[in-house]
């Protein structure tokens, strides 16, 4: 009797005008094999974050947003395929648009 569990990204969307990716996580329990359960996760992902004056700074893509767990190199390619210069522009002036006053 054994029992295993794996991770698997079986969602990956890319939504609106700055690209924001959407990744479904399913966290798989099987028993010799066979699936006994599978849960959900969501987590987002956004081009990047301003620093203290206003630059963009580029999603390391190296953790997910909970910081524990390495971001799939599948999740990777959709986020670098999609995140093109223009994009990161566009994400920058909203972010230094949305800033508090």
């Amino acid at each position: 009797m054994a029992l295993s569990e794996a991770i698997e990204y079986d969602k990956i969307e890319v939504v609106g005008k700055y690209k924001t990716i959407q990744v479904r996580k399913a966290t798989v329990i099987k028993k010799d094999g066979v699936e006994l359960t599978r849960s959900f996760e969501r987590f987002v992902l956004n081009a990047g974050t301003l620093d203290a004056s206003d630059n963009l700074v580029d999603n390391p893509l190296t953790k997910e947003p909970d910081g524990t767990t390495d971001i799939a190199d599948e999740v990777k390619a959709v986020c670098n395929a999609v995140w093109s210069g223009t994009v990161k522009v566009a994400w920058k002036e909203k972010l230094i648009a949305d800033k508090p006053a």
